[in-house]
């Protein structure tokens, strides 16, 4: 069988349109009766399919689309005459729908024989615990919980309830998680900040006393790394959202409601603040603050503290090699160039007087 007669075979419920604005509002044009099992894209979509229009400037995409039905602004509602449901904001209306045709897997309750579980260890009602997994003593884990197969949780560890836990995550003792947490494979939360200290010329190793505590609706991308604190406790705020591959240092405090794209770095004791968006291979350098509703540009380089809201950018443009590497030569000279442009005038100043 072909994937795409798998998930033909997964696409048997069919929703009318007025179904979905009765569950999460709106205004329907056209025929309320259509009905749509999935949601896709305006250039794939088929007649049992809803997408949607965030932007106008896409309109020529909506001309086209084989939907059956779509979702837009009242900027747009006049642009077809496709059955449309008609919204404030078209993407997250779009993110609900695709979330109520697209429910995540419930679990089944229940423990794996090859499950390792220590003393005094809770589990809650409607949890499942798949093959291989290694929960230390005194951890407790809430109710209606996946964890899935290989991953290792910590002495004392507590994990709230709804949480989703991909194969071979890590959580190191003591960190403290709330509900509905969901961690992509290969997370390691609570490994050892990187804290040494020079001595004799050699590393002394600081031993990292504190923990990770992460609130509630926190999603953590694949192989993303949160180390625990040295003395305070690492925290993560509620409905952080983090992509893969990131790494958050000790100490570091982020704000609710912000949201981290892929290979950001941030550095020890730095705090971020709340509603942020901090895009794809930034770097923030340790012990900087940065205000709430703040945008970080991809690739931009924070190295000190950002006290005001607003969109900050760091990123030279990128150009041919060679005219490249005839800006760099000068940029060394850079601070010569002023010395002399500070000389000058001053000797400009002197003759006026």
């Amino acid at each position: 069988m072909t994937n795409s007669n798998k998930l033909n075979l997964m696409q048997t419920v069919n929703y009318r349109l007025e179904e979905i604005v009765a569950r999460f509002g709106g205004k329907i044009l056209g025929d309320a009766e259509v009905l749509v099992s999935q949601v896709a894209t305006l250039d794939s979509a088929q007649r049992d399919q809803i997408a949607f229009l965030a932007n106008s400037k896409y309109r020529s995409q909506l001309e086209q689309t084989g939907a059956g039905a779509v979702i837009v602004s009242a900027a747009d509602a006049d642009a077809t005459s496709i059955p449309r449901i008609v919204c404030e904001n078209p993407y997250a209306y779009f993110a609900r729908v695709s979330a109520f045709l697209n429910p995540p897997q419930s679990p089944v309750s229940g423990v794996h024989p090859s499950v390792v579980m220590g003393q005094h260890v809770k589990v809650g009602n409607g949890t499942q615990i798949d093959a291989n997994v290694v929960i230390a003593d005194g951890a407790s884990i809430g109710a209606n919980c996946i964890i899935m197969s290989g991953c290792t949780i910590g002495e004392r560890v507590v994990i709230g309830d709804n949480a989703r836990i991909y194969p071979r995550v890590v959580i190191y003792h003591d960190c403290l998680i709330g509900d509905n947490f969901i961690a992509h494979a290969g997370v390691v939360i609570g490994s050892d900040g990187f804290g040494l200290a020079m001595e004799a010329g050699r590393w002394l190793k600081i031993p990292q006393i504190g923990r990770v505590i992460i609130g509630n609706d926190v999603e953590v991308g694949a192989n993303t790394t949160i180390d625990r604190g040295a003395l305070d406790d690492t925290v993560i705020e509620d409905d952080v959202k983090l992509d893969n591959q990131i790494q958050i240092a000790h100490n570091v405090r982020i704000g609710a409601h912000t949201a981290i794209a892929g290979c950001v770095g941030i550095a020890g004791s730095a705090t971020i603040g709340k509603y942020c968006r901090i895009g794809g291979s930034a770097g923030i350098l340790g012990h900087l603050e940065i205000a709430d509703y703040v945008e970080v540009s991809s690739f931009t380089l924070v190295n000190k503290s950002i006290k005001e809201r607003g969109s900050y950018c760091g990123i030279f443009p990128f150009t041919s090699t060679q005219n490249w590497r005839r800006n760099a030569a000068q940029l060394r000279h850079l601070d010569e160039l002023a010395d002399r442009l500070k000389a000058l005038e001053q000797k400009t100043e002197s003759k006026d007087i």
